[in-house]
């Protein structure tokens, strides 16, 4: 069973068992604690996922996929901006898909939001079947990063466009829990694997955020947000 990410403790006198642990909640919350890691993950990422949508240009008629969704919080932040938008989220943490399922019960019922269980790379979509991919706080743990933009590929329509969030490495270099499974990217980075992998962008948006406490110490935060076109 998963130890409990103690966040009552300065992050400066967190032993290595506990830093593991948190590493290993955020890439994929499971057991009895995976609740309390999505809420905790929704209050620290408010501005970067608020940024992202913004980043999204929603228009009516757009069919969008969301890849590592957590327990869905901002799914309502998409749906309302338009009645006609269809959202799709998935997640391979199997508590976070029903969470999700059960947050957004009244769009899921009127069909405008469906969830999944998947890997991303290995997504369970059609070819051409959406109008924009984005993911938020996710890539440190792809572990094959050109095959999940290859599925990413291959489930936009023609000009689709992928957005990909993400603390640039000169922030998260600084969590000490990084060192447990996280790979951290800077701008050019990220833009060069991106037009590695064929996909042109069209633009690089970074925004500073409120300072964090994060376990009883403040932390400069940025978003790194880089939009590209199939």
């Amino acid at each position: 069973m998963p130890i409990l990410p103690d966040f009552s403790i300065n992050i400066k006198f967190m032993d290595e068992e506990t830093l593991k642990s948190i590493a290993e909640q955020l890439r994929k919350p499971v057991g009895e604690y995976a609740l309390k890691v999505g809420e905790k993950m929704n209050e620290g990422n408010l501005h970067i996922n608020l940024y992202t949508i913004e980043a999204l240009k929603l228009a009516p008629n757009n069919n969008i996929l969301e890849i590592g969704m957590g327990n869905g919080f901002f799914v309502k932040d998409i749906l309302s901006a338009n009645e006609f938008i269809r959202y799709t989220g998935c997640d391979f943490s199997e508590v976070m898909v029903d969470e999700a399922s059960k947050i957004n019960e009244e769009y899921v019922k009127a069909g405008t939001a469906k969830f999944y269980l998947a890997n991303a790379e290995q997504l369970p979509f059609n070819d051409e079947e959406f109008d924009k991919v984005f993911t938020v706080n996710t890539i440190y743990f792809w572990t094959d990063p050109s095959l999940v933009l290859s599925e990413i590929k291959r489930v936009l329509k023609p000009k689709g466009q992928v957005i990909i969030s993400i603390r640039p490495k000169a922030v998260m270099q600084y969590y000490p829990f990084v060192k447990y499974g996280f790979e951290m990217f800077n701008k050019e980075e990220l833009t060069d694997l991106l037009r590695q992998n064929d996909f042109n962008i069209t633009d690089i948006i970074e925004r500073e955020e409120p300072e964090q406490e994060i376990a009883g110490e403040k932390m400069s935060v940025e978003t790194l947000i880089v939009c590209a076109e199939k």
